[in-house]
């Protein structure tokens, strides 16, 4: 097996950026989902209710983050103390610093709705779910753990279903299901054997925590917004697992280093 390709998503719930090599730190890739919409509440607000947040795409830079959206300017948004606030992702709340009145209204006006944009500026403070992790493991504003990785020929595999007993239109490209790390050279859901296992990514070891379950952010397009019904139906046919419909794992890093695409990755227990 080996690293087909890296993302990372700074902000939460939009557009993605591709990297050539990227950092692991104990709370995912180094920028990964420190900056999340939330509503007047501090709860967070994605693309599963605001579907014009995948048009948000975001530039990493030394201060902070740049982002662009059609039809507004570029805004940039510093990685700087400011107020405290509390932030809610998923019932697991946590103290983030609002980025300030002018970031709140620019992303209002791209999701139609109030919203405000706060900056997880400690992401040692929110604990991976226990159960699937260790004492001491961390996250960032990710779902619930440091890294998402999926599999090529499942994709492949799941595009055949998908292509047979819907329609060849409907297929679907991996960005729908945004992972951190996309590997190939691996048989068809071989990643359902992997819950409980360390793979070796170049010189990190993952722990392999369990398989991610999909909801309907997988059915939206990641370039315009536009929202159809696939995956789901067809994971529901034929990936269906405890009410659960899965694809790609969770997985949490040993140890901090760095990933490359074309690294070579194996598992080693």
């Amino acid at each position: 097996m080996r690293v087909a390709s890296l993302h990372v998503y700074p902000l939460k719930g939009c557009h993605r950026i591709d990297l050539d090599e990227a950092v692991v730190e104990p709370w995912g890739l180094a920028g990964d989902r420190r900056w999340l919409p939330v509503d007047a509440d501090g709860k967070l607000v994605s693309q599963r209710e605001v579907r014009a947040l995948a048009t948000v795409r975001p530039r990493l830079t030394e201060a902070g983050v740049q982002l662009s959206a059609p039809g507004l300017d570029d805004l940039d948004v510093e990685a700087v103390p400011g107020p405290s606030v509390e932030a809610d992702v998923w019932g697991n709340r946590f103290q983030a610093t609002a980025c300030g009145p002018e970031a709140d209204a620019w992303f209002s006006k791209v999701a139609g709705r109030d919203l405000r944009l706060v900056w997880m500026d400690d992401p040692t403070r929110r604990p991976v779910e226990p159960g699937w992790s260790r004492p001491g493991d961390v996250v960032s504003a990710a779902d619930g753990y440091p890294l998402l990785v999926a599999s090529a020929s499942s994709l492949d595999a799941l595009n055949g279903w998908i292509a047979a007993e819907s329609s060849p239109d409907e297929v679907v490209p991996m960005t729908r299901f945004r992972p951190n790390l996309v590997l190939e050279g691996a048989p068809a859901w071989a990643e359902d054997a992997w819950t409980g296992r360390r793979l070796r990514v170049g010189d990190v070891v993952l722990r392999v925590a369990n398989p991610c379950a999909r909801c309907v952010m997988t059915t939206t397009d990641q370039e315009s917004g536009e929202r159809r019904r696939e995956p789901l139906r067809t994971l529901a046919r034929h990936r269906n697992v405890d009410r659960q419909l899965l694809f790609a794992v969770n997985a949490i890093p040993d140890g901090p280093g760095t990933v490359r695409v074309g690294d070579e990755v194996a598992l080693v227990d």
